[in-house]
Protein backbone atom coordinates (compact mmCIF):
# COMPACT_ATOMS: atom_id res chain seq x y z
CA UNK A 1 0.00 0.00 0.00
CA UNK A 2 0.99 3.33 -0.97
CA UNK A 3 2.36 5.94 1.80
CA UNK A 4 -0.49 8.61 2.98
CA UNK A 5 2.54 9.84 5.57
CA UNK A 6 5.79 10.94 4.79
CA UNK A 7 7.55 12.04 8.16
CA UNK A 8 11.05 13.94 8.00
CA UNK A 9 13.73 12.98 10.41
CA UNK A 10 17.52 14.75 10.26
CA UNK A 11 20.16 12.55 8.88
CA UNK A 12 22.10 14.55 11.63
CA UNK A 13 20.24 13.24 14.48
CA UNK A 14 20.46 9.22 13.56
CA UNK A 15 18.73 8.68 17.24
CA UNK A 16 15.83 9.82 16.12
CA UNK A 17 15.51 7.83 13.37
CA UNK A 18 13.92 4.85 15.71
CA UNK A 19 11.30 7.11 16.75
CA UNK A 20 9.95 8.28 13.57
CA UNK A 21 9.97 4.81 12.34
CA UNK A 22 7.95 3.16 15.60
CA UNK A 23 5.63 6.16 14.09
CA UNK A 24 2.41 5.04 11.41
CA UNK A 25 3.99 6.99 9.42
CA UNK A 26 3.82 5.41 5.62
CA UNK A 27 7.12 6.59 5.03
CA UNK A 28 10.60 8.04 6.63
CA UNK A 29 12.45 10.58 5.45
CA UNK A 30 15.81 10.82 6.73
CA UNK A 31 16.83 14.53 5.49
CA UNK A 32 19.87 15.47 3.91
CA UNK A 33 18.99 18.67 2.69
CA UNK A 34 17.11 21.85 4.56
CA UNK A 35 17.25 20.16 8.10
CA UNK A 36 21.16 20.04 8.08
CA UNK A 37 23.70 22.63 8.07
CA UNK A 38 26.10 22.79 5.30
CA UNK A 39 28.91 22.17 7.64
CA UNK A 40 27.29 19.33 9.43
CA UNK A 41 26.38 17.34 6.13
CA UNK A 42 29.85 15.27 6.12
CA UNK A 43 29.04 13.96 9.82
CA UNK A 44 25.52 13.42 8.71
CA UNK A 45 26.31 11.22 5.92
CA UNK A 46 28.69 9.08 7.80
CA UNK A 47 25.94 8.80 10.85
CA UNK A 48 23.67 7.23 8.27
CA UNK A 49 26.09 4.99 7.08
CA UNK A 50 26.94 4.00 10.37
CA UNK A 51 22.69 3.64 10.92
CA UNK A 52 22.47 1.80 7.91
CA UNK A 53 22.00 -1.91 9.42
CA UNK A 54 19.08 -0.76 11.57
CA UNK A 55 17.51 0.97 8.94
CA UNK A 56 17.53 -2.31 6.30
CA UNK A 57 14.68 -3.88 8.29
CA UNK A 58 12.68 -1.77 7.53
CA UNK A 59 13.04 -1.75 3.91
CA UNK A 60 11.00 0.37 1.56
CA UNK A 61 9.68 2.80 4.06
CA UNK A 62 12.93 4.36 4.58
CA UNK A 63 13.25 7.59 1.91
CA UNK A 64 16.49 9.69 2.00
CA UNK A 65 15.99 13.22 0.47
CA UNK A 66 19.31 14.37 -1.03
CA UNK A 67 20.67 18.29 -1.31
CA UNK A 68 19.45 19.38 -4.99
CA UNK A 69 21.36 18.73 -7.87
CA UNK A 70 22.87 22.19 -8.55
CA UNK A 71 24.10 22.04 -4.96
CA UNK A 72 27.57 22.21 -3.93
CA UNK A 73 26.90 19.28 -1.63
CA UNK A 74 25.26 16.65 -4.86
CA UNK A 75 28.24 14.83 -6.11
CA UNK A 76 28.75 13.80 -1.95
CA UNK A 77 25.64 12.61 -1.62
CA UNK A 78 25.79 10.86 -4.80
CA UNK A 79 29.34 8.82 -3.17
CA UNK A 80 27.10 8.49 -0.28
CA UNK A 81 24.11 6.65 -2.24
CA UNK A 82 27.02 4.30 -3.57
CA UNK A 83 28.10 3.33 -0.27
CA UNK A 84 24.50 3.07 1.41
CA UNK A 85 23.03 0.81 -1.68
CA UNK A 86 24.47 -2.85 -0.49
CA UNK A 87 23.04 -1.53 2.76
CA UNK A 88 19.96 -0.08 1.93
CA UNK A 89 18.99 -1.97 -1.57
CA UNK A 90 15.01 -0.36 -1.33
CA UNK A 91 16.26 3.23 -0.31
CA UNK A 92 14.31 6.09 -2.25
CA UNK A 93 15.64 8.97 -2.46
CA UNK A 94 13.46 12.30 -2.45
CA UNK A 95 14.83 14.30 -5.34
CA UNK A 96 14.95 18.63 -3.92
CA UNK A 97 14.42 21.45 -6.57
CA UNK A 98 13.75 19.42 -9.41
CA UNK A 99 12.99 21.34 -12.53
CA UNK A 100 14.11 19.25 -15.09
CA UNK A 101 13.91 15.30 -16.21
CA UNK A 102 17.54 15.79 -16.47
CA UNK A 103 17.62 16.09 -13.10
CA UNK A 104 15.84 12.54 -12.41
CA UNK A 105 18.31 11.02 -15.30
CA UNK A 106 21.51 12.82 -13.35
CA UNK A 107 20.42 11.14 -10.41
CA UNK A 108 19.55 7.60 -12.25
CA UNK A 109 22.53 7.27 -14.29
CA UNK A 110 24.72 7.91 -10.95
CA UNK A 111 22.89 5.40 -9.27
CA UNK A 112 20.98 3.08 -11.35
CA UNK A 113 16.82 1.43 -10.55
CA UNK A 114 16.87 4.22 -7.88
CA UNK A 115 13.17 4.96 -7.04
CA UNK A 116 12.74 8.75 -7.20
CA UNK A 117 10.37 11.24 -5.61
CA UNK A 118 10.73 14.33 -7.14
CA UNK A 119 9.86 17.30 -5.58
CA UNK A 120 8.65 20.18 -7.18
CA UNK A 121 8.85 23.62 -5.68
CA UNK A 122 9.51 26.13 -8.29
CA UNK A 123 7.69 27.83 -11.27
CA UNK A 124 10.68 25.89 -13.45
CA UNK A 125 9.33 22.61 -11.71
CA UNK A 126 5.50 23.38 -12.44
CA UNK A 127 6.36 24.35 -15.77
CA UNK A 128 8.27 20.95 -16.25
CA UNK A 129 6.09 18.76 -14.01
CA UNK A 130 4.53 16.82 -17.22
CA UNK A 131 7.83 15.59 -18.21
CA UNK A 132 9.49 15.27 -15.31
CA UNK A 133 6.68 13.24 -14.00
CA UNK A 134 6.91 10.87 -17.16
CA UNK A 135 10.54 10.82 -17.01
CA UNK A 136 11.48 7.01 -16.25
CA UNK A 137 12.43 6.00 -12.63
CA UNK A 138 10.12 8.68 -10.95
CA UNK A 139 7.73 7.13 -8.51
CA UNK A 140 5.69 9.66 -7.03
CA UNK A 141 5.57 13.69 -7.28
CA UNK A 142 5.96 16.03 -4.12
CA UNK A 143 4.56 19.26 -3.41
CA UNK A 144 7.15 21.49 -2.13
CA UNK A 145 4.57 24.23 -0.90
CA UNK A 146 6.85 26.82 1.22
CA UNK A 147 9.83 27.23 -1.61
CA UNK A 148 7.39 27.09 -4.72
CA UNK A 149 5.54 30.01 -2.78
CA UNK A 150 9.26 31.55 -2.18
CA UNK A 151 9.88 31.55 -5.92
CA UNK A 152 6.71 33.26 -6.93
CA UNK A 153 7.80 36.41 -5.00
CA UNK A 154 7.37 35.41 -1.46
CA UNK A 155 3.76 33.98 -2.18
CA UNK A 156 1.91 32.91 1.27
CA UNK A 157 2.01 29.24 1.24
CA UNK A 158 -1.11 29.19 4.14
CA UNK A 159 -3.01 30.65 0.66
CA UNK A 160 -5.07 27.83 -0.71
CA UNK A 161 -6.18 29.84 -3.41
CA UNK A 162 -2.38 31.09 -4.48
CA UNK A 163 -1.31 27.44 -3.87
CA UNK A 164 -4.76 25.83 -6.30
CA UNK A 165 -3.35 26.19 -9.49
CA UNK A 166 0.24 24.38 -8.82
CA UNK A 167 -1.69 21.81 -6.58
CA UNK A 168 -4.37 20.87 -9.61
CA UNK A 169 -1.55 21.06 -11.97
CA UNK A 170 0.64 18.46 -9.52
CA UNK A 171 -2.32 15.94 -9.50
CA UNK A 172 -3.09 16.03 -13.31
CA UNK A 173 0.37 15.34 -14.75
CA UNK A 174 0.42 12.78 -12.26
CA UNK A 175 -2.66 11.03 -13.66
CA UNK A 176 -1.37 11.63 -17.58
CA UNK A 177 2.08 9.87 -16.08
CA UNK A 178 0.18 6.82 -14.57
CA UNK A 179 2.29 7.74 -11.46
CA UNK A 180 -0.41 7.50 -7.79
CA UNK A 181 -1.67 10.86 -6.72
CA UNK A 182 1.00 13.44 -5.16
CA UNK A 183 2.06 14.02 -1.94
CA UNK A 184 1.00 17.40 -0.70
CA UNK A 185 3.59 19.61 1.32
CA UNK A 186 3.72 20.44 5.09
CA UNK A 187 2.22 22.30 7.49
CA UNK A 188 4.62 24.21 9.42
CA UNK A 189 1.88 25.03 12.38
CA UNK A 190 2.90 21.87 14.64
CA UNK A 191 0.78 22.67 17.53
CA UNK A 192 -2.43 23.47 15.25
CA UNK A 193 -4.39 19.97 15.32
CA UNK A 194 -7.61 21.75 13.29
CA UNK A 195 -5.40 23.49 10.41
CA UNK A 196 -3.00 20.43 9.87
CA UNK A 197 -6.84 18.67 9.84
CA UNK A 198 -8.50 21.14 7.00
CA UNK A 199 -4.80 21.25 5.20
CA UNK A 200 -5.16 17.31 4.83
CA UNK A 201 -8.48 16.82 3.91
CA UNK A 202 -8.04 19.99 1.22
CA UNK A 203 -5.29 18.23 0.11
CA UNK A 204 -7.71 14.70 -0.71
CA UNK A 205 -9.92 16.69 -1.73
CA UNK A 206 -8.57 18.28 -4.56
CA UNK A 207 -7.17 14.72 -5.46
CA UNK A 208 -3.55 14.49 -2.84
CA UNK A 209 -2.78 11.03 -2.23
CA UNK A 210 -0.47 11.69 0.67
CA UNK A 211 1.24 14.80 2.82
CA UNK A 212 4.45 15.88 4.52
CA UNK A 213 5.13 15.51 7.99
CA UNK A 214 7.53 17.42 9.80
CA UNK A 215 6.39 16.57 13.48
CA UNK A 216 5.51 12.47 15.09
CA UNK A 217 2.45 13.93 16.36
CA UNK A 218 1.00 14.98 12.58
CA UNK A 219 1.43 11.40 11.40
CA UNK A 220 -1.85 10.25 12.73
CA UNK A 221 -4.06 13.19 11.48
CA UNK A 222 -3.00 12.98 8.00
CA UNK A 223 -3.20 8.98 7.94
CA UNK A 224 -6.30 9.57 9.05
CA UNK A 225 -7.32 12.11 6.44
CA UNK A 226 -6.10 10.01 3.39
CA UNK A 227 -7.72 6.39 4.39
CA UNK A 228 -11.30 6.18 3.75
CA UNK A 229 -14.25 6.88 6.67
CA UNK A 230 -16.20 4.97 8.10
CA UNK A 231 -19.27 6.30 6.61
CA UNK A 232 -17.32 6.32 2.71
CA UNK A 233 -16.92 2.37 3.41
CA UNK A 234 -20.40 2.42 4.36
CA UNK A 235 -21.48 3.51 0.98
CA UNK A 236 -18.95 1.88 -0.66
CA UNK A 237 -19.91 -1.27 0.13
CA UNK A 238 -23.95 -0.84 -0.39
CA UNK A 239 -23.26 0.32 -3.94
CA UNK A 240 -20.82 -2.47 -4.69
CA UNK A 241 -23.54 -5.09 -3.20
CA UNK A 242 -26.67 -3.09 -5.37
CA UNK A 243 -24.86 -2.96 -7.96
CA UNK A 244 -24.00 -6.80 -8.15
CA UNK A 245 -27.74 -7.65 -7.11
CA UNK A 246 -28.53 -6.08 -10.05
CA UNK A 247 -26.15 -7.30 -12.66
CA UNK A 248 -24.99 -5.55 -15.30
CA UNK A 249 -25.94 -1.78 -16.49
CA UNK A 250 -27.44 0.88 -13.79
CA UNK A 251 -29.34 0.88 -10.66
CA UNK A 252 -31.08 2.95 -8.19
CA UNK A 253 -30.33 3.46 -4.69
CA UNK A 254 -31.45 6.07 -2.25
CA UNK A 255 -32.91 7.89 -4.72
CA UNK A 256 -29.89 8.04 -6.91
CA UNK A 257 -28.62 6.91 -10.31
CA UNK A 258 -25.95 4.27 -9.86
CA UNK A 259 -23.77 3.41 -12.95
CA UNK A 260 -20.20 2.62 -13.73
CA UNK A 261 -18.31 5.40 -12.72
CA UNK A 262 -20.10 5.60 -9.27
CA UNK A 263 -19.27 1.56 -9.24
CA UNK A 264 -15.60 2.14 -9.55
CA UNK A 265 -15.05 4.96 -7.24
CA UNK A 266 -16.86 2.49 -4.26
CA UNK A 267 -14.62 -0.04 -5.34
CA UNK A 268 -11.79 2.30 -5.19
CA UNK A 269 -12.62 3.08 -1.78
CA UNK A 270 -12.35 -0.54 -0.82
CA UNK A 271 -9.63 -1.54 -1.90
CA UNK A 272 -7.85 1.91 -0.04
CA UNK A 273 -8.84 0.21 2.87
CA UNK A 274 -7.11 -3.01 2.42
CA UNK A 275 -11.09 -4.41 1.14
CA UNK A 276 -11.28 -6.95 -1.52
CA UNK A 277 -14.33 -5.17 -3.48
Amino acid sequence: MLPCSYLFVPASHPQRFAKALATPAGAVIVDLEDAVAGPAKPAARDALVAAAPALAPHGERVWLRLNARDSAHFAADVELLRALRPLLPQLGIVLPKAEAADDVRALRAACPGTSVAALIESARGLDHARTIAQTEGVTRLVFGSIDYALDLGGLDADDAEAMLYARSTLVFVSRLAGLPAPADGVTTAIDDAAKLEADAARARRLGFGAKLCIHPRQVETVEAAFRPTSAELAWARRIVAASRAAGEGAVQLDGAMVDRPVVLRAERLLAAAGEQP
